[in-house]
């Protein structure tokens, strides 16, 4: 081929429009890396939805082998007498029983054995008390709750979370179940091993059980006070940690803590009580009537006075009445019924019918103005029987009004 041929055929491929025939399905399926190799070529491809992929719940796992697991087993001596409820000694001398302490057998893993259990269909369910202790062999089975408690978990004031009864007064100790006297959400930590970094050992390891309000450690003596958010979660914590170790290797004396004789420890426990309360009425009241009160919405007194006065001068709808939820709600944001936020309805048994309006100037309504004159117009005559009938008992027939 001659120059002057070849620069004509290149000017011609200039000129020709080339056209890039799609690949076929076999050649896609053979060469997979074919389909898009241009990364700035736009895809003509449409791309599948991802698949919402919902993490299940895992089962509870059992702490020990059942096969190994002693239950019901009495345990050494170190009282004078033995509680067959709680499958325990107790009269023994206190300072010998503290020292007699040994460590627990097992200690909970929440991130690893918590799951779902049979309680978790059962509304109300208790926590399993071995669980919080490390011990408790049945796993998926257990007909108690294996996770920690939540804000949302309410009990009975006299009982625990574990599902055991509570007294009117602390023991001599401040061990045990406690009173339901008091909300006690503050634990006594002792024999605390003491080192440069107590204080955040004892935060690490007691923060596995719930969310800490307040930590106060004594270095020189070796003791903390732990302070939960949540009541459950430091009752939960009580029996976690009984007997534990922290970093060391010593033997933790975990009891409730008395009450605090600082003042302003004292302030400080009544405002959180009267925060929680003020949390559950807000919670229980309507919206509006709550950003009334707190002042977020400052036309809401005078939308009130203005819709609640229902064109009665000087007549405003008391606060029972406005704030009032249902489908016979005088304010349309609380009926429940549907079409009915601009006319009021009238129940009349199983149906439901719109107030008519009345004659301008009269008290009876068009329907009764009706009725009337079609009873004119056929000459028919109303009477009424001044006789009693007496067919049925009515209020005179009673000698009181008590009756």
């Amino acid at each position: 081929m001659s120059f002057e041929n070849s620069s004509a055929a290149e000017a011609m491929a200039l000129v020709e429009p080339k056209v890039i025939e799609p690949p076929s399905t076999n050649e896609l399926a053979n060469n997979p890396a074919s389909e898009n190799t241009d990364p700035s070529a736009p895809s003509t491809a449409l791309a599948k939805p991802k698949k919402s992929i919902k993490k299940k719940r895992r089962p509870a796992r059992a702490q020990v082998d059942p096969a190994t697991f002693k239950g019901g087993a009495i345990p050494d001596q170190t009282g004078t007498v033995f509680n067959i409820w709680y499958n325990k000694w107790s009269g023994g001398d206190r300072e010998d029983k503290y020292i007699s302490k040994s460590h627990a057998e097992g200690r909970c893993n929440v991130a690893r054995d918590s799951g779902y259990t049979k309680a978790d269909k059962v509304p109300g369910s208790y926590f399993c008390l071995f669980f919080a202790r490390g011990l408790c062999p049945r796993g998926q089975e257990c007909e108690y709750l294996h996770r920690l408690p939540a804000v949302t978990d309410l009990f009975n004031p006299n009982v625990d979370c574990f599902g055991r009864d509570k007294h009117s007064d602390y023991r001599d100790d401040m061990g045990g179940v406690g009173s339901f006297m008091r909300q006690n959400h503050t634990l006594y930590v002792g024999r605390i091993h003491v080192s440069d970094d107590i204080e955040e050992v004892v935060a690490r390891h007691f923060a596995e059980w719930g969310q800490i309000e307040r930590i106060r450690v004594l270095n020189s003596r070796g003791v903390g006070f732990v302070t939960y958010t949540n009541e459950a979660n430091a009752q939960f914590a009580k029996e976690a940690m009984a007997h534990q170790s922290l970093d060391h290797n010593e033997i933790l004396n975990v009891r409730w803590a008395t009450n605090d004789p600082n003042p302003m420890a004292q302030a400080r426990d009544k405002r959180r009580i009267e925060e929680q309360a003020a949390a559950a009425i807000r919670h229980a009241l309507p919206a509006e009537f709550v950003a009334e009160l707190e002042g977020k919405d400052k036309n809401a007194a005078k939308k009130r006075r203005i819709e609640g006065s229902f064109g009665l001068r000087g007549y405003e709808v008391p606060e029972e009445i406005w704030y009032a939820r249902g489908p016979d709600a005088v304010n349309p944001a609380g009926r429940t019924v549907e079409g009915s936020e601009n006319t009021l309805m009238i129940e009349q048994g199983a149906h439901t019918t719109a107030v008519e309006e009345k004659e301008e100037g009269g008290i009876i309504s068009n329907e009764v103005m009706a009725a009337l004159k079609g009873f004119q117009q056929s000459g028919a005559r109303v009477t009424t029987r001044s006789e009693n009938t007496g067919t049925g008992l009515s209020l005179v027939d009673y000698g009181s009004d008590s009756d």
